[in-house]
């Protein structure tokens, strides 16, 4: 017996083969260059399980906290940065108040920030993720999460802090500054604070977002340039989340 299929013919055991395999099908281009097979059906499957354990755990693990605020920036930034320095004051200054503060769990300025909040005996969280490069989990989390996949680790940063501050950084952090962006302009998540500290490194972005994106292109709003502050310091940054309150997940 045989079956046509875009013009072929195929023998019937040809295409048992096919469907007892279950396999994903690749481009042609994908096709050419895969060093392995391509992934089984079954293990996708599996797959999926680990992804809905990752939520299931992570927001059990985010509910037992409480006063969170998330600190963004770059993985790069050395200790004797003036930005290091600023988020590790930021880190102390929101301890000492009595705020949990939340970072992707890794050096520079996540370390920064979790080295404040224990330089003020507070509740320091890195919600940690291995890259083939910089990332590591810094010495300064006191609660920890680890996550094998990134998307389900931004679900998690994004889901329930009652304000958002966000450093100098590369495309991880810009990556995390447009994702809230968009929740909040959309309505999927509620208008809290989203300030990004670093006059010299968010002023022309936010000059770009004014005068390309707005004025040239009108793909926005003249109200959406106003879903997030630029300061210029941990102390300018702190004024305005101290008197952020807290929310529920998104």
């Amino acid at each position: 017996m045989t079956v046509h299929h875009k013009g072929k013919t195929v023998s019937k055991k040809a295409v048992v083969r096919a469907v007892a395999s279950c396999r994903i099908p690749l481009s042609p281009t994908e096709e050419k260059d895969r060093k392995s097979p391509a992934i089984a059906l079954h293990e996708v499957t599996w797959r999926i399980f680990r992804i809905m354990a990752e939520f299931v755990e992570g927001f059990q693990f985010l509910s037992e906290l409480k006063r969170e605020i998330t600190i963004f920036g770059s993985a790069r930034t050395p200790e004797d940065d003036r930005w290091y320095k600023e988020a590790r004051k930021l880190g102390r200054m929101l301890a000492d108040c009595g705020f949990t503060v939340i970072t992707g769990g890794g050096p520079g300025i996540m370390e920064a920030a979790n080295r404040g909040a224990l330089d003020g005996n507070g509740v320091s969280v890195g919600l940690n993720i291995q890259l083939p490069k910089e990332q590591r989990i810094n010495p300064y989390v006191t609660q920890g999460r680890p996550f094998h996949y990134f998307f389900t680790r931004k679900v998690m940063l994004a889901a329930s802090a009652q304000a958002y501050v966000f450093f100098p950084g590369g495309f991880g952090t810009l990556d995390e500054f447009f994702e809230m962006i968009v929740l909040i302009q959309t309505g999927k998540a509620q208008k809290v604070p989203v300030v990004c500290v670093g006059r010299e490194f968010w002023e022309p972005l936010s000059e770009f977002v004014d005068e390309v994106v707005l004025k040239k292109f009108k793909a926005i709003h003249a109200e959406d340039t106003e879903l997030y502050t630029i300061v210029d310091s941990a102390t300018e940054a702190f004024k305005i989340v101290e008197i952020s309150t807290e929310r529920t997940f998104f």
